[in-house]
């Protein structure tokens, strides 16, 4: 029996192209499905050669990548009788794709150590040639190409077999061991960042300490390097209370023009389309050209940032412009240190529909709503209405800074500096309700580090296995000391033993003070 032929609704979603029909005869299959034969090995695993001949052993097809680059990062191989070997893999269609889409060119690539092609056969690329190994996937399949887009096309995440050593024994903790687990990683990394904190303090004071982690936090993962080395030279540049203009609303707008300048993100033409930019464009440059000169020690080239891959509201420029409101309040630290001696009331009233799948209590989210009430700005007259200096005015407001960003700035930035000034300064009360805080502050918005680390630690893709910004922290932790140490195939990593250990001697605690009860 067929029982897709059988099967009426399999029929519908194939005549209405709900599900992609590919037939052995096509001449190229599309890329992405060759992504997912690579990732779930869907190949004749004993016998695959590069088209030169040499021998493949796939120990590890490597992590698909998701923020450009190489395909996959991370692989293991083994060529020939060669000790396995670390690496990228780069998968297109034909053998001059690599030429073709610029990788030859691009320092991203430079860690390729296998390029997996459709058909390697002559004819399918260019002339021009590569010393790179290829290996041509047409005549390795397990099955027809056909058969393979129907079996792959719900495959999502990653496969069972390429979790990695740790998740059986991770597995077979409870939850309340689990969430002990992580409690404890994520209170090593807590204390990682505040003792850098404590470091830098000594040379240069608490509050210059406070706003250099701001401005990386607001650099994320692209552009951390050029937002702390603005910090850094921010008793250059910043505008005093006091000084010439230095009344808001205009504070906030000079001390905008002069992080522009100093970060080299001033545009020096006018767009000649968005009318309300070149009037902000003039009217920065007509405050900027006056300090040019003295700060020029402190401009960075436009180089040193990155804007590939940027979300529109995570620009440096508007981040830039979020940071001059912080700067002009002048009392940003004051609140800061406010907040954490002031009681949040209980959260009695019913969770808002955005926190529903979050699972959010109320308390918690009372907790992120009140650092959040202290960063957040007013409407800002440009930026609030628009993502870049190009980009068209919105039709609505945006905010300058959402509920994730208030997160990554509490766990990152202000309890870690909060704890080790308290830490410093003897104060328990303050400590115990840092550590509180901490461990009681809602999940923050999922990412590629995280999404990777439940697969191959926790076997889950759900986002949901992790309640809290700490449990986060804490799996983060455990990919920075053990993971990284380690490849794809967790080599030497002692992780998976320490875990077995650990859940053998909790379980013996257990049972011994279950029998003195007794």
């Amino acid at each position: 029996m067929n029982p897709r032929a059988d099967n009426f609704y399999a029929v519908w979603r194939k005549n209405c192209r709900a599900v992609n029909v590919l037939r052995d005869g096509d001449t190229t299959p599309p890329e992405k499905l060759l992504q997912a034969v690579w990732l779930h090995q869907r190949l004749q695993r004993d016998c695959l050669k590069t088209t030169d001949g040499r021998r493949i052993r796939v120990r590890h097809p490597g992590f698909a990548s998701a923020e450009g680059g190489p395909d996959f990062r991370g692989a293991v191989l083994q060529f020939g009788d060669e000790k396995p070997v670390a690496g990228d893999v780069e998968i297109d269609l034909q053998a001059n794709g690599w030429h073709a889409h610029g990788h030859d060119k691009n320092p991203n690539f430079r860690n390729i150590i296998l390029h997996v092609v459709w058909d390697g056969t002559p004819g399918t690329g260019s002339a021009r040639t590569t010393a790179l190994s290829t290996l041509a996937l047409k005549n390795f399949l397990d099955a027809p190409i056909s058969e393979l887009a129907l079996a792959l096309e719900n495959e999502s995440g990653l496969p069972a077999a390429l979790r990695g050593k740790c998740s059986a024994p991770l597995r077979e903790l409870s939850p309340t061991q689990l969430a002990e687990l992580l409690h404890a990683a994520a209170k090593v990394r807590f204390q990682n960042k505040a003792a850098a904190m404590l470091a830098r303090a000594k040379n240069a004071g608490w509050e210059q300490v406070l706003w250099e982690n701001l401005f990386r936090a607001l650099g994320y993962k692209n552009n951390v390097w050029p937002m702390l080395n603005l910090a850094e030279s921010k008793p250059r540049w910043v505008l005093r209370p006091g000084t010439k203009n230095a009344a808001a609303p205009s504070r906030v707008f000079e001390i905008q023009a002069r992080l522009l300048g100093v970060s080299g993100l001033l545009p020096a033409d006018l767009t000649r389309a968005q009318k309300c930019s070149d009037t902000f464009l003039r009217r920065a440059w007509d405050l900027w050209w006056r300090d040019r000169d003295e700060l020029g020690d402190c401009i960075l080239p436009r180089t040193v940032w990155k804007f590939h891959g940027l979300r529109p509201a995570n620009h440096p420029q508007r981040r830039l412009a979020l940071a001059a409101h912080w700067l002009a309040s002048d009392n940003l630290v004051a609140k800061i240190e406010d907040w954490i001696t002031t009681e949040i009331p209980d959260g009695r009233a019913a969770l808002p529909r955005r926190l529903a799948d979050r699972q959010v209590s109320p308390t918690n989210q009372k907790l992120l709503d009140s650092l959040h009430k202290i960063f957040q700005v007013e409407q800002d007259d440009f930026w609030s209405w628009h993502w870049t200096f190009k980009s068209a005015r919105m039709s609505k407001p945006q905010p300058l800074l959402g509920e994730a960003r208030v997160t990554d700035l509490a766990v990152n930035v202000v309890l870690p500096w909060l704890w080790i000034r308290a830490q410093e300064g003897g104060n328990e009360k303050i400590l115990c309700e840092v550590e509180r805080r901490f461990f009681a502050w809602p999940a923050a918005e999922d990412n590629s580090v995280l999404k990777l680390a439940r697969q191959r630690l926790l076997g889950t893709s759900s986002a949901r296995a992790l309640q809290s910004a700490a449990q986060q922290q804490g799996l983060m932790q455990i990919v920075r000391d053990f993971c990284e140490h380690s490849n794809a195939i967790c080599a030497d990593c002692q992780f998976p033993d320490l875990v077995r250990g650990w859940t053998t001697t909790e379980n013996l605690s257990r049972e011994e003070r279950e029998g003195g009860e007794s």
